[in-house]
């Protein structure tokens, strides 16, 4: 049997700490790293009370938020320093546990390390194409030194299912994640898929204060995720930024939680644009300026907020979370004196007071919200000036949480975020970091949000290869999101006929992501020996996004949903007469029955439901569009037939996978009614994966031999566990894409 020796979170405390600590000095080296000064015994009965504190609603603005129990700054310094303190006090305890408890590995590994470095949706076709022209050089010698493979994604072709796979070895129906959003049957509401906020449910009145109880965070996805068995084996771990690992889980390794951790406010991110209440606007009503919108007043992604002018100051406030503790949201103000002949403004917010350019982005500024005495919630944001000239223009980012002081969970242990931003400075900590809503919304325009989305790439850069840096044996895994988020938002730039210098711009710079990639791949490649197993890989590739589909709109045209009269305008499926429908559509390509004992007003009975989906999945492969009348859909899926898993009657009746140029409409997509079937996308978002998973596989290149021609995302997990010499588990229906008897 192969010994593992971790590089264990505790080691590594102590060497940021300086190295060479003995045990009895390390408690006031964490406590220090928790935020310093912590004194235990003063803070044990707030945080006692604030333990009590339990998620309160929140909204999102194209999906609903996740939200989370608001959690004092106090309060994660004793966490982290209790959890701390008992970590190193009990070490000897636990690794003797541990040692008694673990699993004997019962084949041979084949290597001492697997690095798998995930690429979020790039493309293989992409990637042929600049390989043949020598642009891709890393990712060429990776694939002449093991193997290039097209990677079958998942059903359907979605990051969170996908990703969801590639961690658990089954499909959706094995792990019960289907969409970014589900239903609840009872309120025919959309919810996350993979976590589920519990509100509170009951509420102690302290003089002005409330302390909610009761409620938390739970975390949905179904199966075992590969990385905690192989931690039942003493195998350890790091997994940074793999989507749908939040809440993060307790395993025998590190990890920071990726997509689907929510910003402050409770939102999958909402971003906040100051712009001025000019004098035509008071006049006039809502102005149509860089925003598009009035002051004040909800987008889509986030909100417009009125400054008001005095001279060359102009002021505001910034709104937060929700209060925790009374009625109300919390807010900070906010002040800004225009410079012009500097070329930008002074900002003051909080304690903070900095001088910014227009068009550069300030560092993470820490955004302090009180809430009570003792009670802060703490974020970190960036600012961007858009506009000098009058009407200004003033971008703040989504509110992150704060790593270094984190209102909830975002990684394991509870400390690590603050290990690593004590390590690397602050860091963005939202799910879905790139802000391509400020894009839809001419809010950023694309040379700001290609700035944007390489900080964060930087930063997710160093923490993957100081990792890397640190691994002796066992697991690293790290998902980078630069290269799909770049595509959504650029896409329409290689499908473009005319040649503007525009277009060329915009081109230029998807190329150019990718040979970012590539130099990611080489700076990977050099800590893969010869005892290494490196996996590059994609979870799905990307098609052109050039016309919306409306699945609910071709439903009420054929009778199956039916509207209220008159309609709200509202999102959500808030509009539909439940009375009268039979079949809605929520999310990105799942359509629901409205089945009589399931949904809360189902008049659907179990005889006629196979008929019925039947029926509607013929009528939809019939659906033709444009002059030449093509097809718009190209499979249904069934998942009660198609699937095989415990939790296929879980997610949708059935599943859409649309044609090459389509995608599920934006008014779909969020429960609005429409009249029209098939729409222009007319947004910035102009590339997709959410179609038939067959146009979009990803890619795979690995150091080694691969014997699958084949592979599919699901084989990845059990893959890496053979590597390891262990036995997959029943569950994992993938195979091993290195087995020598498939060669």
């Amino acid at each position: 049997m192969q010994e593992y020796h971790h590089d264990t979170i505790e080691s590594r405390i102590v060497r940021a700490a300086g190295g060479g600590v003995k045990p009895n000095t390390i408690e006031p080296r964490i406590v220090r790293a928790a935020g310093g000064g912590v004194k235990p015994l003063r803070f044990i009965l707030p945080a006692v009370l604030l333990l009590l504190c339990s998620p309160a609603p929140a909204h999102a603005y194209i999906g609903p938020g996740a939200g989370f129990a608001l959690v004092t700054s106090f309060l994660s310094f004793v966490i982290a320093f209790f959890a701390a303190f008992t970590t190193v006090l009990t070490y000897p305890v636990r690794m003797l546990v541990k040692r008694i408890r673990r699993k004997r590995i019962p084949g041979t590994p084949r290597v001492k390390r697997v690095i798998v470095l995930g690429l979020d949706g790039l493309d293989p076709e992409i990637c042929e194409r600049l390989m043949s022209k020598g642009e891709m050089p890393n990712f060429q010698r990776l694939a002449e030194r093991g193997a290039f493979r097209r990677l079958g994604t998942s059903t359907p072709a979605m990051s969170p299912v996908a990703w969801s796979t590639f961690s658990t070895g089954t499909d959706a129906s094995g792990h019960g994640i289907y969409d970014f959003l589900a239903r609840d049957p009872s309120t025919y509401a959309p919810v996350l898929s993979s976590s589920r906020v519990t509100a509170r449910k009951r509420v102690m009145r302290l003089g002005p204060f409330r302390i909610p109880r009761g409620g938390g965070v739970r975390f949905l996805r179904k199966s075992t995720s590969f990385w905690k068995i192989l931690g039942e084996y003493g195998i350890f771990s790091t997994i940074l930024r793999v989507p749908i690992t939040f809440p993060p889980e307790r395993f025998n390794g590190v990890m920071l939680s990726g997509m689907c951790v929510p910003d402050l406010r409770g939102t999958m991110g909402s971003f906040t644009y100051f712009t001025e209440k000019t004098a035509a606007s008071r006049r006039e009503g809502p102005e149509t300026g860089a925003g598009g919108r009035g002051p004040e007043e909800e987008k889509i992604g986030g909100f417009v907020i009125g400054l008001d002018r005095d001279g060359d100051l102009l002021r505001a406030q910034l709104p937060g979370p929700e209060n925790p503790v009374s009625d109300g949201i919390l807010s900070l103000p906010l002040e800004v004196r225009i410079d012009a002949a500097r070329g930008g403004a002074e900002i003051r917010i909080a304690s903070h007071r900095f001088f910014l350019r227009k068009g550069e982005y300030s560092p993470w500024i820490e955004l302090p919200f009180r809430a009570a005495p003792g009670v802060t919630a703490r974020g970190i944001a960036r600012f961007y000036i858009t506009r000098l000239e009058e009407p200004f223009g003033l971008y703040l980012s989504p509110i992150h949480i704060d790593p270094e002081r984190p209102a909830m969970p975002i990684s394991h242990p509870g400390y690590y975020s603050v290990y690593l931003a004590k390590r690397q400075g602050a860091f963005g900590t939202l799910g879905l970091a790139e802000d391509t809503w400020a894009v839809n919304e001419h809010v950023l325009d694309d040379e700001a949000f290609i700035g944007q989305a390489y900080l964060f790439h930087r930063e997710r850069e160093r923490m993957f290869l100081d990792a890397l840096g640190r691994m002796r044996r066992g697991l690293t895994a790290c998902v980078f999101d630069l290269s799909d988020r770049m595509q959504h938002m650029f896409f329409r730039y290689l499908s473009e006929e005319e040649y503007s210098d525009e277009i060329r711009a915009g081109r230029e710079a998807l190329y150019e992501m990718y040979r970012e990639m590539d130099r990611l791949v080489g700076k990977t490649a050099e800590f893969a020996d010869d005892e290494t197993a490196l996996i590059v890989m994609s979870d799905h590739g990307f098609k052109s996004f050039r016309w919306g589909v409306d699945i609910n709109a071709w439903l009420a045209s054929k009778g199956y949903l039916a509207w209220k009269d008159p309609v709200s305008g509202g999102e959500y499926l808030t509009d539909v007469d439940w009375s009268r429908t039979r079949a809605y559509a929520l999310g990105l390509g799942g359509i629901y029955l409205n089945r009589r004992g399931r949904e809360r007003d189902g008049i659907v009975g179990s005889g006629e439901a196979a008929s019925l989906k039947e029926e509607i999945s013929d009528g939809l492969l019939s659906l033709a569009a444009g002059p030449e009348e093509n097809s718009v859909v190209s499979r249904i899926f069934n998942p009660e037939k198609d699937f095989s898993g415990p939790y296929r009657n879980e997610g949708p009746d059935l599943i859409v996978g649309l044609c090459e140029g389509y995608r599920i409409s934006w008014n779909c997509a969020r429960g609005v009614k429409g009249d029209a079937v098939i729409t222009d996308n007319r947004r910035s978002w102009s590339g997709d994966h959410c179609i038939d998973p067959a146009l979009v596989p990803g890619v795979l290149f690995t150091n080694l031999p691969c014997g699958a021609e084949n592979p599919n995302i699901v084989d990845i997990a059990p893959s890496i566990l053979r590597l390891f010499g262990i036995d997959p588990p029943r569950h994992m229906t993938g195979g091993d894409i290195f087995s020598e008897r498939d060669r």
